[in-house]
């Protein structure tokens, strides 16, 4: 979707995306179905409350709302502030605390296109021993675990965790229709696979089994993200953290960080 197309064709895509029929939307969004199929065509504009109400009954992300907007004529309706902009200094504060907090398991924050934006000391432990080119700014981190110069070699099982992040992913692109993150995916599956793998049915989690040394460090993750954000950068900010699996991960970590 571009933005010289106009909006009824992107509206449209969307509402294809998420697998919905006209009925289906105009049902969702009290609209009629005629006045919904005018505006596909292009053969009725939708005001700027129109275009933000069909967006949130098809879940579209706000960098992509604006998109719509700015497609329908009209000023995009989220900001887009950096964290270290004074608007966010309350959110970049708390963003701080929670991974300060973390220690002494690891955690990042990631934006959009999981590029790292800030972690703290214990994911060194993680990434020790990674080549070089993958820990240059922009870092990412799904490259960076994935790649067979990167953690990949250090992951005992990399086939599970491998397919658990390409499984995220794709619902990311999905989801989202960012072509980078796309190109993203792409990439990851040139890959090394890390050969074949049975899934656990007495597993809660899939867990990140990773050797540190003569140590095998058994983690799982959570995800933080904040709830109802009206700003682009704020909704595309996700705060990933591990937590240990396993007695002797627990005091892996206390001790390195001692």
């Amino acid at each position: 979707m571009t933005q010289s197309t106009h909006v009824g064709a992107q509206l449209k895509s969307w509402r294809a995306r998420r697998r919905l029929t006209q009925l289906g939307l105009s049902s969702a969004a009290g609209v009629s179905t005629r006045h919904l199929s005018f505006i596909e065509t292009g053969r009725s504009k939708p005001s700027k409350d129109m275009i933000i109400h069909l967006s949130e009954c098809l879940e579209v992300p706000l960098r992509q709302r604006n998109t719509l907007l700015l497609a329908g004529g009209h000023a995009p309706a989220y900001s887009e502030n950096a964290l270290a902009e004074t608007p966010m200094s309350a959110v970049s504060d708390a963003i701080n605390r929670i991974v300060d907090a973390h220690d002494p398991y690891p955690a990042v924050v990631v934006d959009r296109q999981w590029d790292l934006i800030v972690g703290n000391r214990a994911v060194s432990i993680l990434t020790e021993g990674a080549a070089s080119f993958l820990l240059e700014p922009p870092v990412n981190v799904l490259r960076l675990s994935l790649h067979p110069e990167g953690m990949a070699e250090r992951i005992v099982n990399l086939a599970q965790w491998r397919n658990h992040v390409i499984a995220r992913l794709r619902r990311e692109v999905e989801v989202t229709a960012d072509a980078q993150l796309g190109a993203l995916l792409k990439e990851l599956l040139t890959y090394p696979s890390g050969g074949e793998w049975h899934e656990n049915e007495s597993s809660l989690l899939v867990p990140l089994r990773i050797r540190a040394g003569d140590t095998e460090l058994a983690m799982f993750s959570t995800t933080t993200v904040f709830g109802t954000p009206r700003d682009v950068t704020l909704a595309e900010i996700a705060i990933e953290c591990f937590y240990p699996s396993d007695r002797e991960t627990a005091e892996f970590f206390r001790a390195k960080s001692e």
